[in-house]
């Protein structure tokens, strides 16, 4: 079963004659308003609002002609008006029953067809047989009921229109041309023409066709839309830039590293445009109770009807009101909308945040989530540390230390890796040629560097089982209790110097820290850095507890530890180290400067690398779920409430007179009813990191 990606009722696919194409994924229809409004979507809210122009003056019109003139001839006139009423406004509706019955399907059109026909049907009955009916007409509830529905599809319209609105603009920001350098000429190329490894050059104010990474040249990139990012961010060679970013100040010539369908502006697109059909278990409940909601409507308005009819005796008029009173009243689009219109909303909000779900039931996950685990480096800390001090073991140099150190790094990813590099490359030192580098993830690199076999790796937890002098083990031990991250480096056995490192806190992490701590999620670092350098961080973080030196293997026992006490774990990372958590965890969250294998491990993607990403995905999350489940409530609710009292619930207190006006009230619930389920998801648009709880705080205590 497919769903409709506008009403969200269930479609058999192997039956449904109603499908569009789009960008190589096929979308299955209930009817052809669906259709037109999901392809053409300002040209169904012109005709939407085309049909609402005139359905509502001649409906006006057919309630002063049958209660203010009443007149014979002024009851044809408005049997005239309202005939005009149901061909022309109806039509929409005629359309779609003739659909779902085409396909054996139930929609909303089935319910709004079926009654307003019947009050009007009726209706025309008693003119034309005086004798044979009761003189009572309905053509005043048959025309406001589908003015009254027509107005309320316009609303639902203009509300998914704003909750689409961040697709929009993604597909808005890749420009349509791009300056390409080949053969050392530029020359202009379709964007969608772009190929990998691709010389493109951006002038100031233009935005970027395609991901790249920067070759030549120094400006600020505004990536506002895309990472949620205010203010425009210096970019260099080396710095990775997102497609559809602006250019600053500078002339810049970058390499393509993802085009077309590979870019984030894509997968953001894909991602959204899946969040109205993906599967998560609340959605599948909707889906079950759509599915059936339309033939359960029609067997209770039948059987409410003649029971009026057959039981209470109370005549064919009533009996009639009830049958259409029921049918309109019911709403089971609120049942088909309640999961997407929250899920689309949510993940827009996210995507505006640089925040990217990945898969169908990760917004689910990551509601549930009460306990983060996070790593240190590149995720605390910019990843990005520097070379803090290189020192050699008595006897040698600085040079020779960095030259081999730089050697075998040149085969890591590292942050730390890059910082060896750097600080050799600033020194004007060329590292040597490496062989058989093999990189083991949570310990370091290793290789052959001139015929000797070369590490760079952590320290051992004691310094003296490496063999070294004894002012060789105090420097060690110095670096170590200063906080520093610390990697040894041997050359044929014998430990050669040290490295320290150091690495600045990342962008809002204490802030992040408070919000998670509003919203009782508690926060643990495992990493494989140095236990002193773990501690000073957890220390001025106020973080309660941290696991220092843990492999790769260690964090997945800490993990499963962890979900052995019922906690359910996100676990952040960015490195290929990180990748088997981000797997493992119940939510894995993927800081975006991270490699390759982390993001593709992770379920979030964070494209900035602000922890602040963590807290809001989290919290933008429970916000979505705790929307869904409260559309539906209302969704069942409503139905609960107003179906009863469409089938009569209120005729003991009221009397039967309750019937003149309860079809057109009907209606205007039904219109009101989906509406607001859309609108209450709109609010997701205001999720931020507010402050924290009063009187929440963190404590100074580290727990090893």
């Amino acid at each position: 079963m497919a769903t409709d990606p506008v009403c969200g009722m269930w479609v058999e696919e192997r039956d449904a004659s109603l499908r569009l194409v789009r960008d190589n994924r096929t979308y299955y229809f209930c009817s052809e308003t669906c259709l037109h409004q999901f392809a053409e979507p300002e040209r169904e809210l012109r005709r939407l609002v085309r049909r609402c122009a005139l359905a509502w003056p001649l409906a006006i019109a057919v309630v002063v002609l049958l209660y203010g003139v009443a007149t014979p001839t002024a009851v044809v006139a408005a049997a005239v008006l309202a005939t005009v009423v149901q061909g022309y406004a109806g039509a929409p509706f005629y359309r779609g029953t003739r659909d779902a019955i085409r396909d054996r399907s139930w929609n909303m059109d089935v319910l709004i067809a079926v009654g307003t026909t019947a009050a009007y049907a009726y209706s025309v009955a008693a003119l034309l047989l005086p004798a044979r009916l009761p003189h009572a007409y309905y053509f005043d509830a048959s025309s406001l009921i589908l003015a009254l529905i027509l107005t309320g599809n316009y609303l639902e319209h203009r509300a998914r229109s704003r909750a689409g609105s961040a697709l929009r603009r993604l597909e808005e920001l890749l420009p349509d041309v791009a300056a390409v350098v080949r053969d050392g000429r530029e020359v202009a190329v379709p964007a969608n023409e772009i190929a990998v490894d691709d010389r493109i050059r951006v002038r100031p104010g233009a935005r970027f066709p395609a991901d790249a990474t920067i070759l030549d040249g120094r400006t600020s990139v505004d990536e506002s839309l895309l990472t949620g990012e205010p203010l425009p961010q210096a970019r260099g060679p080396g710095d990775r830039v997102l497609a559809g970013s602006v250019n600053g100040e500078g002339l810049i010539e970058a390499r393509a590293t993802g085009v077309g369908s590979d870019t984030f502006v894509a997968e953001v697109g894909r991602l959204l445009t899946d969040a109205e059909l993906s599967r998560v278990p609340l959605r599948r409940t909707a889906d079950r109770i759509a599915a059936v909601f339309v033939p359960l409507v029609l067997l209770l308005a039948v059987a409410g009807a003649g029971a009026w009819l057959l039981v209470a005796g109370a005549g064919l008029t009533v009996a009639v009101l009830v049958f259409v009173t029921a049918v309109i009243t019911a709403c089971p689009c609120a049942f088909g909308i309640a999961t997407p219109a929250a899920i689309l909303v949510g993940t827009g909000r996210a995507a505006e945040a640089g925040v990217v779900f990945r898969g169908d039931d990760a917004l689910e996950r990551a509601a549930r989530v009460d306990l983060v685990v996070t790593d240190k480096t590149g995720t605390l800390t910019r990843g990005a540390p520097s070379l803090g001090e290189a020192i050699p073991a008595e006897g040698g140099s600085v040079e020779h230390l960095l030259r081999v150190a730089a050697a075998v790094e040149v085969g890591s990813s590292h942050p730390y890796a890059r910082a060896v590099l750097d600080a050799a490359r600033a020194r004007g030192i060329v590292p040597a040629p490496a062989r058989e580098v093999v990189v083991e993830p949570g310990r370091g690199v290793r290789g052959e560097v001139d015929g000797k076999a070369v590490e760079v790796v952590r320290p051992e937890s004691e310094p003296a089982s490496d063999g070294s002098p004894e002012p060789w083990r105090a420097i060690v031990q110095r670096l170590a209790g200063s906080g520093r991250s610390l990697a040894i480096v041997r050359e044929g056995g014998a430990v050669i110097g040290a490295l320290s490192f150091e690495d600045d806190l990342a962008d809002g992490v204490p802030e992040a820290l408070r919000a998670l701590a509003a919203d009782g999620i508690r926060v643990v670092m495992a990493t494989g850095d140095r236990p002193e350098a773990a501690r000073a961080l957890a220390e001025s973080l106020g973080l309660e507890e941290v696991h220092a030196g843990r492999t790769p293997a260690q964090k997945l026992e800490l993990l499963r530890k962890l979900q052995s006490e019922g906690h359910v774990v996100a676990f952040v990372g960015d490195g290929v180290n990180d990748a088997p958590a981000l797997a493992a965890a119940d939510l894995g969250i993927a800081i975006g400067a991270g490699t390759a294998v982390a993001r593709d491990a992770g379920q979030v993607v964070l494209v900035r690398s602000d922890f602040r990403g963590v807290a809001l995905a989290l919290r933008i999350a429970r916000r979505t779920v705790a929307k869904v489940r409260g559309n539906l409530a209302w969704a069942i609710g409503y139905n609960l409430v107003l179906l009863p009292i469409a089938l009569g619930a209120l005729v003991p207190a009221f009397g039967l007179s309750v019937y003149d006006a309860l079809p057109i009230v009907g209606a205007a619930a039904m219109a009101i009813s989906s509406t607001t389920v859309v609108t209450n998801s709109l609010s997701l648009r205001r999720v931020a990191l507010a402050a924290p709880a009063r009187g929440r705080d963190f404590r100074a205590t580290v727990a090893q």
